[in-house]
């Protein structure tokens, strides 16, 4: 095999390094298996420590700078104290237990334009070097799926999926950066707000919902929360309760241009439970560490959630994993419609 990065810095003939990751599916709160394997260089090499960490690439707010080399939002550290001798072959399995709020790369086999990676760090004689960072694929939690889909079915179109730094205040955030995913409003929205900003905040007890509206007219911004449970999924009409969140968020305006004549009274939530939609298959080509970006075909990522059918049984979130780090060793492109034909009404007629 070919090995990535040969680590210079650890001196003339020093150590290569590769990262094996497995390929399965992860969800935010799941686990990564893997290898990191060694190869000694023309002379034996004392390590002083070796560690695996999770990087992604993160703007440092809206319109901010993006962070070179991505930021470190998890470390493990696998072992150090050893000599690895001239041309050795060294191969260390790890486990790595992905944090709940990883942000999320793709969504029903579209790539959101979020690059997370996982590398290697050595260090040797002082000096510290790294591997490459091999991608990182995460798709969405049920309850990720569950909400994403129903603003599918509502017509909402998403713009980008970023990774910022700026805080969010009154949040148990334990990341130092959230994913924010922009949406352009549903058709019976328009007249009342330029964008809908939404955060989803995943743990092992449930997700926190925040939502952010830009309204119309030169109105400040106003902000909905809201926590939902992973269990019990399947017996809530997310279609009609995600539109009331957007209601609740949007109604000062609406209230106001429905009493000026503008627009009508806000449209009333679908009814209907929407079904969950599964993790869809698909995989992502990551690239080199970079900030959030609108992702071409994210048009048809929450369109083929709305679009996707009822199943049977959402998993056993009991494997995801612990809610800890580092476990020990072991694009929806320009606005476009997303509900597609699979909405309730076309259903009842």
């Amino acid at each position: 095999m070919v090995f990535k990065r040969v680590l210079g810095s650890l001196g003339v003939g020093g150590p290569v390094v590769d990262t094996i990751l497995d390929r399965e599916p992860v969800r935010p709160g799941g686990v990564v298996r893997g290898q990191v394997r060694l190869r000694g260089g023309g002379s034996a090499c004392d390590l002083e420590h070796l560690a695996l960490e999770l990087v992604a690439g993160v703007e440092a707010g809206h319109g901010g700078e993006e962070h070179e080399g991505g930021v470190v939002f998890d470390r493990l550290q696998l072992g150090g104290g050893f000599r690895l001798d001239a041309r050795e072959h060294r191969d260390i399995p790890f486990t790595v237990h992905i944090p709940w709020e990883t942000p999320l790369t793709e969504v029903a086999g579209q790539p959101l334009g979020v690059v997370l990676g996982v590398r290697v760090e050595l260090a040797a004689a002082g000096a510290k070097d790294h591997g490459d960072p091999e991608p990182l694929i995460v798709r969405p939690l049920p309850v990720q799926e569950a909400v994403l889909r129903a603003l599918g079915r509502l017509g909402f179109g998403l713009v980008a999926a970023d990774l910022r730094l700026a805080p969010i205040a009154g949040t148990g955030r334990r990341l130092p950066f959230h994913q924010e995913i922009e949406l352009t409003p549903a058709p019976q929205y328009l007249h009342d707000v330029n964008e809908i900003a939404l955060t989803l905040l995943t743990g092992p007890d449930g997700m926190e919902v925040i939502l952010e509206a830009d309204k119309r007219g030169g109105g400040s911004g106003t902000q909905g929360r809201h926590t939902v449970s992973h269990e019990g999924l399947e017996q809530r009409d997310w279609t009609g309760e995600v539109d009331s969140w957007i209601q609740a968020l949007i109604e000062p305006r609406a209230t106001h241009t429905a009493r000026d004549g503008r627009t009508g009274a806000a449209v009333a939530g679908i009814a209907g439970i929407a079904g969950i939609a599964g993790v869809t298959a698909g995989t992502a080509a990551g690239g080199a560490l970079g900030g959030g970006m609108i992702a071409a075909g994210l048009g048809d990522a929450l369109g083929n959630l709305a679009n996707l059918g009822d199943l049977e049984g959402l998993g056993d979130l009991g494997t995801l994993g612990d809610s800890g780090g580092l476990g020990d060793l072991e694009g929806l492109g320009g606005g476009r419609d997303l509900g597609g034909s699979g909405s309730e009404e076309e259903a009842r007629g």
